[in-house]
């Protein structure tokens, strides 16, 4: 692969990749600073595309045209929708999905993009492979393969994830991957998305969020490492 991009929706889900980097340029595009780099002898491009499906579908489209990367990694936090899932782990996508689209009344199934043929966009296998490589040289939290689902809202009820877990059976919700995968899926480019649990999308989520986002965000950022130097 000749470029690789990575999307961080927040500062602190990208700061660890770019101080670990060597910054060769920096270029703004429609508000957002892309970082040209070298990590593990691979080209990459870091950004922090802002919160939200359209902050980072914008971001992956910019990634494609203006940077031509051969495939785009989406790091970052979310919260845990499988009960399993424990502070700090790490859930690589199989597919993501978008939790609030929602056209039910018009007889579609909760998900369902209109005029689209596809509403759940596959994760590339060979990343997913490399993921999980990068994986077992993780000790100090576990490491899942599972969906994930995206909406523009931070899930912070044992109703939502409940509802999320019933429909979808998503392993972890944030608020991008599913937009990303979306912007790949028509380009046909490689992503996969790489999520650190930083809550548990209950009651509780917006403290534990505050307490353990950056934590959370080291580990995905640390497994994107790893994965760089297989690639």
């Amino acid at each position: 692969m000749n470029t690789i991009g990575i999307i961080g929706a927040m500062d602190e889900e990208v700061a660890l990749l770019r101080e670990t980097s060597e910054i060769i340029a920096a270029k703004n595009i429609l508000g957002s600073d892309f970082y040209i780099a070298k990590n593990n002898g691979k080209n990459i491009v870091i950004v922090k595309c802002g919160i939200g499906k359209v902050n980072a579908a914008i971001c992956a489209q910019v990634l494609i045209d203006h940077f031509a990367v051969d495939c785009i990694i989406n790091i970052g936090v979310a919260g845990a929708i499988f009960k399993d899932l424990k502070i700090g782990d790490v859930v690589v996508s199989t597919d993501t999905v978008q939790h609030d689209v929602d056209t039910s009344v018009l007889g579609d199934p909760v998900g369902t993009i209109a005029r689209m043929d596809e509403s759940f966009f596959k994760a590339d296998e060979k990343l997913i492979e490399l993921a999980k490589i990068a994986g077992e040289q993780c000790t100090e939290h576990e490491v899942y393969t599972g969906r994930i689902a995206s909406g523009d809202q931070f899930i912070s009820s044992t109703e939502q994830k409940e509802k999320i877990w019933k429909l979808f059976g998503a392993y972890c919700a944030e608020m991008e991957g599913a937009a990303i995968g979306h912007a790949c899926y028509l380009n046909k480019v490689p992503f996969v998305i790489i999520r650190s649990i930083s809550d548990n999308a209950d009651g509780e989520a917006g403290m534990s969020f505050s307490e353990f986002a950056k934590i959370a965000a080291v580990n995905s950022s640390k497994m994107v490492e790893r994965l760089l130097s297989n690639i």
